[in-house]
């Protein structure tokens, strides 16, 4: 077992992957004179829509201006309802509210805790106008089941896969299932650009809408100072997009560590029965982009996450229910029991250190100090 001491200096939440690749690439930019909306944009708008299998791809500031914009394309407007989960990250429901819609919480799989389509139905009202799934900490949805609704009730569907890069169900790559995708690459992702997102979508229009969209509302003619819709500055810059295509390239790679070390903590966290493992995956692939536990009932989180932190081991509750956010009590006067599956999880969850770069002997560390915490309650 290594020394607190090395541990406490070295064991992060989450760490990017960065090499000579992405060096390459930012110094590329940085020798020319195009800083924004340059070539760099459009490679990487063209290799993501060839790696997720999608004819666009339209490059952003943030996996939340895209949520944002997909809204916006939905045609989603006040008094509109979008159906979504209470657990995720609160981005996922705000979207609606930036038009003046309503996010309507349906409860989550106790097994996935992904949105659960049997409960999705009876959510439907006149006012719906979209389904709005999110594959939470890249685990897949029950697309088929989802769309299956949506097609039924002409509904749209936005793919949340914020979290979700790589991950498939059923043989096909997330990000072709909806009528628009958003994928993120903040510092912790499985990829990233630094701050970041890109949409992806088979629609034409879609596509030139969000490129509208994202550059203060100008048409598609060049003209700098012509201004053809309400926009948004939610352009993501040249050399956002030359890191982000570096790590493009290593997708596989970068996946494929990650689900290495996913693998050394499912081994480990076997020995105790006060744990339970997130899920491989139930329909395909997963793409893991943290790695969260769920403690037992009853178990002390706070004094578990205590005895972490002495061992020098970092640790984080993940998610907090949306709908108990304060901003939400108060907005819409939610209460505890109202999603009770999503609030069991957010009550017992808990986040372990986790990125491609951890070594097995940090796995081993971090399992052996949970299991002193655990014995120490």
């Amino acid at each position: 077992m290594k020394s607190f001491a090395k541990e406490s200096a070295m064991l992060s939440m989450s760490a990017p992957d960065l090499g000579r690749r992405e060096i390459e690439l930012v110094n590329e930019v940085l020798a020319g004179t195009c800083l924004s909306i340059g070539p760099m944009q459009e490679r990487f708008e063209e290799a993501m829509a060839s790696y997720i299998g999608s004819k666009h791809a339209v490059a952003v500031s943030s996996g939340t201006a895209g949520l944002h914009l997909c809204v916006i394309g939905a045609g989603i407007a006040e008094g509109d309802e979008v159906i979504t989960t209470p657990f995720s990250f609160v981005a996922s429901a705000n979207c609606a509210l930036y038009q003046r819609a309503r996010p309507v919480f349906v409860d989550i799989e106790p097994h996935t805790l992904n949105l659960d389509p049997q409960r999705v139905e009876d959510a439907i009202t006149a006012r719906t106008k979209a389904l709005l799934p999110v594959h939470v900490f890249g685990q897949p949805c029950a697309m088929d089941d989802l769309m299956e609704i949506a097609q039924r009730h002409g509904l749209t569907v936005i793919e949340d896969a914020c979290e979700a890069i790589g991950a498939e169900y059923k043989g096909r790559k997330l990000g072709t299932f909806g009528a628009s995708t958003v994928f993120a690459f903040y510092p912790n992702k499985q990829m990233t650009t630094g701050e970041g997102g890109i949409i992806t979508t088979d629609d034409a229009d879609l596509a030139a809408l969000f490129r509208s969209l994202r550059n203060q509302g100008r048409g598609g003619d060049g003209s700098w100072l012509d201004h053809v819709r309400l926009g948004y500055n939610y352009r993501l810059d040249e050399m956002s997009c030359a890191l982000g295509l570096a790590q493009l390239e290593r997708i596989e790679e970068l996946l494929a560590k990650r689900d290495r070390v996913a693998g050394w903590y499912a081994q480990r966290l076997r020995a105790f029965p006060e744990v339970e493992p997130p899920l491989a995956s139930c329909a395909g692939r997963a793409s893991w982009f943290v790695y969260v536990i769920r403690l037992a009932s009853g178990t002390d989180r706070k004094k578990v996450m205590a005895g972490l932190k002495e061992r020098g081991v970092p640790s984080r509750t993940y998610f907090p229910a949306i709908h108990l956010q304060p901003f939400y009590r108060e907005l819409f006067g939610y209460t505890e029991g109202m999603f009770p599956i999503a609030e069991d999880a957010a009550r017992r969850t808990l986040a372990l250190p986790f990125h491609g770069n951890l070594e097995e002997e940090d796995v081993d560390y971090v399992c052996n100090s949970l299991g002193q915490a655990l014995t120490h309650l």
